[in-house]
């Protein structure tokens, strides 16, 4: 009997981790990578079908640039968490307590929790322009909001923070090196004693593409893009560094550090690169733009943490789903999506659940159907499971064969 119950164990063992690392189970573990879903374009599907899109590429993390109220009820629901945002241009009512709880009442109560609302980024990089007005709005609008979800219940499942830029460093290199610019230092002391006395992460844009564009004679393109390189050695720490966004983030990590908050986590709000720029965006290149994504692809999937925090995997959100024809600015400011508002892939970084991934085939034009890609996914899962159940029954008749 004992003999029995140990073979019955080991066949038991064999369908848990078969399933782990089967098509099935293997994504299920990946819980820290996100998209950034923009709204900038005449010509962008419904949420309705970027939702199926999301499940067929099987993310389940989104963030989006207002509280838009299709997406929100669009969304409900699903398996997607959602970081929605405050515009930059309401922060001066939602000073204001009674503004604040009526704005959370409005945009937040009536969708949550059918619809996973897991964070509010109060503005979006405040501190790029300077602009001292408005820099002065952010810590009340935080701290009023905040109080709005306490005052309904929903502070325990909402995270308030604010994503910066990390323009707002004096210095990031060496990333032990990393600080905050003086000018800054009053509000960003507010800012940090709010996300620790609310254990809410300090999120950060991070972009090596603007670094190496800025002066691509002495960064290294494959440290920017995670490829195989000698990396550098922080002086101070001895910690190797083989990519520019890990030692952007422990950048910023060291700043908040300097500023008394060792404990607070450093997330990744935005990361990318563009497809296409113009003639002076030195490296927006379809080519760059698929080796990045996909190089941090795989580093999501191994769940890693950066040098600094090796045992903390580093929280991720992409930019973007969608190119977005109404942005402003430069060429690559339209050209940062991982799609054509059409569903045609930009590029291929082994995302889609439709096909398989190719390291060789960066320029792909595979289309996902919106109307049938998350019932083709569901299908695949379903396949996979029936697949790894009859190498249960198999193994297990064989076992029992030679038991008896």
């Amino acid at each position: 009997m004992e003999n029995f119950n140990s073979r019955i164990s080991i066949i038991h063992t064999f369908l848990v981790c078969s399933l782990y690392f089967s098509d099935f189970g293997f994504l299920q573990g990946v819980t820290s990578f996100g998209i950034n879903y923009g709204q900038l374009g005449n010509n962008l599907p419904p949420p309705e079908e970027v939702l199926e899109l999301l499940s067929s590429l099987r993310l389940t993390k989104a963030r989006i640039y207002d509280t838009n109220p299709q997406i929100l009820s669009a969304f409900a629901n699903s398996n997607v968490e959602l970081i929605v945002t405050v515009e930059n241009e309401v922060l001066a009512q939602l000073m204001n307590p009674q503004q604040a709880l009526q704005w959370v009442t409005t945009h937040i109560k009536p969708y949550f929790p059918a619809t996973k609302i897991t964070g509010i980024a109060v503005g979006n990089e405040i501190f790029t322009d300077n602009d001292k007005t408005l820099m002065s709005y952010l810590v009340p609008a935080m701290v009023s909001i905040h109080g709005a979800l306490v005052q309904l219940g929903l502070d325990s499942h909402i995270q308030v923070s604010t994503p910066t830029s990390l323009a707002i460093l004096a210095q990031s290199y060496p990333p032990s090196a990393g600080s905050f610019k003086n000018e800054y230092y009053g509000t960003m002391s507010q800012v940090l004693q709010f996300l620790s006395s609310t254990k809410s992460p300090f999120w950060v844009n991070a972009y090596p593409y603007f670094a190496y564009n800025g002066d691509p004679t002495r960064i290294s393109l494959d440290y920017a893009l995670f490829n195989p390189n000698a990396g550098m050695i922080d002086p101070y720490t001895k910690l190797h560094y083989d990519n520019m966004l890990y030692a952007q983030v422990d950048a910023a990590i060291f700043a908040v550090a300097r500023m008394g908050f060792n404990g607070i986590e450093v997330r990744v709000s935005e990361t990318g690169w563009p497809s296409k720029g113009d003639a002076t965006e030195v490296g927006a290149t379809l080519e760059n733009a698929a080796v990045y994504n996909r190089n941090l692809l795989r580093r999501q999937l191994k769940n890693e943490g950066t040098p600094l925090r090796p045992n903390m995997r580093l929280e991720v959100y992409v930019f973007a789903l969608f190119n977005e024809d109404l942005k402003p600015g430069p060429t690559s400011e339209r050209n940062y999506g991982l799609y054509q508002p059409d569903g045609t892939m930009c590029y291929n970084v082994g995302l889609s659940a439709l096909s398989t991934p190719s390291t060789t085939s960066s320029t792909s034009t595979a289309t996902v159907s919106f109307t049938s890609s998350s019932t083709k996914a569901a299908t695949m899962e379903y396949q996979s499971l029936v697949y790894w159940m009859f190498v249960y029954l198999l193994t297990f008749q064989v076992f029992m064969r030679r038991l008896f």
